[in-house]
């Protein structure tokens, strides 16, 4: 996989290609340019401030103007836009190596444009030949010196962790389940414990028949590989918090419906994204571990795959969850549901403070907002949604608050059992959160990631396939409601 190297100096280097972050015009006059250079950049910034690149190909030199419209978190979105456009020039002329001379004033937007450089410069090669057309795939350049008085090391040092995290994600997603089955992800959850130091338990089906997680259970039926379910834990001698922070994960790492067979255009062929819930949550575990941040966090990931081999569970079926909970599956194909129903009851056992469990639950969601966003509801407190709402902004993973009135448990009501998996065609998003209500009994938010999670064209810094979506996000929230 493609990643890009951050490294900080204390002086420009006059070999090497460089991007001038330009904070306003009185900054052009401390630039090292000859006069055409200058009278270049004067003539193109004489009109309307807005974010500009400019490049001089035959000097290496490029320019990216910071925008005076829109608030911090506009600006920095923006930033990261324009670091993505600047990318797409350097695989023309297969920049390798450059520098970023900060003439910022605040190193916020200095980060976020860094950032906005190392998320697009992800590339998922790990199938391709090691040569195309003969000569070696170009994916972007591989080190970036930043010369700063406005970004500490440590800054830069957490950005990169953050974004190996993102990226770890992303391959997660990106993998087929040739390779990646609940076996396999439970096994790279243990390896990404080990590398940043949060502790990894698995439970195999001896131990989740034990625990008779009916749902999980249920759902692997079809499947010829054993279900997992993983707990991981982040607890610092240092935690602020009593009671821990837990989030839940979607681990179905390929779904075709079970018996409520998808088609395979448009619906099946992209289902080894279903698991980036729990792509997601791990990742998020290896940020706040790797930068120490000092809050208890636990991460529950349910994982299967859902296949309609000649046991699979069957529209019709009864099944007795974790709790003791009776549903009547009307759809196979509302499986995600169903791992994370036994997950939430067991994340009781922790006294958890707040709970957030993210999934890519249901078309719904996607048709409503598209890529866009992500769709939150739950029955957590309004300043734990406003808190996340503000991650959201922060690092352009917006949430959109759904309604969660009671009036949507009518529709879940079954005759022959306590729930029906699946709620009918309307608000089928809402009813989804509020079938995985019925089994919380703490502060719950559900974030509906089916639209962000994988695109099918480029967009922007998130790239195409997988995104990561929920990292970012999460680790912003996390590390805020933690500080000191």
């Amino acid at each position: 996989m493609a990643y890009l190297k951050i490294i900080k100096a204390d002086q420009p280097k006059k070999d090497l290609s460089t991007v001038y972050l330009v904070e306003n015009k009185k900054d052009i006059a401390s630039m090292d340019l000859d006069s055409r250079e200058r009278s270049f950049l004067e003539t193109r910034l004489s009109g309307k401030k807005e974010i500009t690149l400019l490049n001089r190909f035959d000097f290496r030199m490029y320019f990216v103007l910071l925008p005076d419209k829109g608030n911090n978190e506009q600006k920095k979105e923006k930033l990261r836009e324009a670091a993505f456009s600047l990318l797409k020039l350097f695989r023309e002329f297969e920049e390798k190596y450059l520098q970023v001379k900060d003439l910022f004033k605040n190193g916020d937007f200095t980060l976020s444009f860094l950032e906005g450089l190392a998320l697009s410069a992800y590339r998922f090669d790990k199938y391709f030949s090691k040569k195309k057309n003969g000569k070696k795939n170009y994916a972007g350049p591989e080190k970036v010196t930043l010369v700063s008085d406005q970004v500490p090391a440590e800054d830069l040092s957490e950005l990169t962790v953050i974004v190996r995290a993102v990226n770890y994600a992303r391959n997660l997603v990106n993998e087929p389940v040739s390779w990646l089955n609940a076996m396999r992800l439970s096994d790279v959850f243990q390896k990404m414990g080990k590398e940043a130091g949060f502790r990894v338990e698995v439970f195999h089906k001896q131990k989740i028949e034990s625990l008779r997680m009916g749902g999980l259970l249920a759902v692997n039926r079809g499947s010829i590989d054993p279900p997992t379910f993983t707990i991981m834990e982040w607890k610092p001698e240092n935690a602020v918090n009593k009671q821990p922070v837990v989030l839940v994960g979607k681990g179905v790492v390929f779904d075709t419906g079970g018996l409520s067979l998808k088609p395979t255009k448009d619906s099946m062929d992209t289902m080894k994204s279903d698991m980036a819930g729990a792509a997601a949550v791990g990742a998020t575990l290896y940020a706040i571990a790797r930068n120490k941040v000092p809050c208890h966090v636990i991460g529950l990931v349910p994982a299967t795959d859902n296949r309609p081999d000649g046991n699979a569970y069957a529209p019709g079926d009864v099944i007795t969850m974790y709790d003791g909970t009776t549903v009547e599956v009307l759809n196979t194909d509302a499986e995600g549901r169903m791992i994370l129903a036994d997950t939430l009851a067991y994340a009781a056992h922790y006294n958890p403070n707040l709970v957030i469990e993210l999934s890519t639950l249901t078309g719904a969601a996607a048709m409503a907002i598209g890529k866009y966003g992500i769709v939150g509801m739950g029955t957590a407190s309004q300043e734990d949604f406003s808190a996340l709402e503000k991650s959201g902004e922060e690092v352009h993973e917006r949430i959109v608050r759904f309604p969660f009135w009671d009036e949507y448990k009518e529709l879940l009501k079954s005759d022959i059992a306590d729930l029906k998996n699946i709620g009918g065609r309307e608000a089928g998003a809402i009813t989804a959160g509020k079938f995985l209500e019925h089994f919380t009994s703490y502060p719950y938010i559900h974030l509906d990631i089916a639209g962000p999670a994988f695109v099918q064209e480029e967009y922007s810094w998130q790239g195409k396939g997988a995104t990561g979506i929920g990292v970012r996000l999460l680790y912003n929230f996390v590390k805020n409601r933690c500080r000191c």
